[in-house]
């Protein structure tokens, strides 16, 4: 936090402390102590107490006496922003075509931080499905809507991006390495799309494109997930990318004023 840029006269500083706080609790964080969050956020233990204290009156954490989580109140906050998003709604149909054709899940996310959220996704009718639904939030670096969206971005940002995240290795085929991550970036821009095969988990690959609305910016990605047990990675470039990318035109189309 002391890293942040400067701020015009009407920033509340107060508020962004206790967003930071907020914000601290995520995949690996569920359940946080004082000192936990006090060493996260780099606040003092009696301003983290504070903010901490605060939030659990206001219903966004509850608490035990020693180790402090989220509420299902947060939800509405994501809940509203999904709402006004209103791509999601746009794009299910097509997203719902997609999946029924190839029997795959089909999904759609934006780039946050770190991470990609999921703004819309259709879930392929099988015995055992993922856990992966609208409002989830997954690494960016070791997945193909991630990529994607990482090369969307200007070199200058992306770059800052690259320095500010680390590329954990989820398994043994992530790339964690900053040069070779930054190649593949490259590659992606160039494909205008991304391919991953087991780098978040083994035995699944993924292929996705990027959502360009009327002015040419990319305003979201879409991807369809598979398991390599089911479809090879020919299969995915040959038959699954093109119908993918007529795919994200439509909901490119379909975004206007976007």
């Amino acid at each position: 936090m002391n890293d942040s840029p400067a701020r015009g006269p009407d920033f509340v500083a107060a508020l962004e402390r206790g967003l930071a706080v907020l914000e601290t609790f995520g995949r690996g964080r569920e359940r946080l102590t004082l000192t936990e969050v006090a060493a996260h956020t780099n606040l003092s233990r009696g301003t983290a107490r504070r903010f901490l204290l605060t939030l659990v009156e206001l219903q966004f954490l509850a608490s035990d006496g020693k180790n402090f989580w989220l509420t299902p109140r947060v939800l509405d906050l994501s809940h509203g922003y999904l709402s006004s998003f209103g791509r999601g709604d746009v794009a299910r149909p097509i997203l719902q075509a997609v999946s029924e054709k190839f029997q795959e899940s089909c999904s759609m996310a934006v780039l946050e931080g770190a991470d990609v959220i999921y703004v819309a996704r259709v879930e392929a009718r099988r015995v055992f499905s993922s856990r992966i639904d609208v409002g989830t939030r997954l690494p960016a670096h070791c997945s193909s809507l991630g990529r994607v969206l990482l090369a969307a971005l200007p070199e200058d940002q992306f770059e800052a991006w690259l320095g500010r995240h680390e590329l954990t290795a989820w398994t043994e085929r992530t790339i964690t390495d900053p040069g070779r991550f930054r190649a593949r970036i490259q590659e992606v821009r160039r494909a205008r799309h991304a391919i991953i095969d087991g780098e978040m988990e083994l035995g699944i690959r993924s292929v996705a494109v990027p959502i360009v609305n009327r002015l040419g910016a990319t305003v979201a990605a879409l991807n369809i997930g598979t398991s390599a047990a089911r479809v090879s990675l020919d299969q995915l470039r040959r038959t699954l990318l093109p119908a993918l990318r007529e795919a994200a035109q439509q909901i490119g189309a379909a975004l206007d004023g976007w």
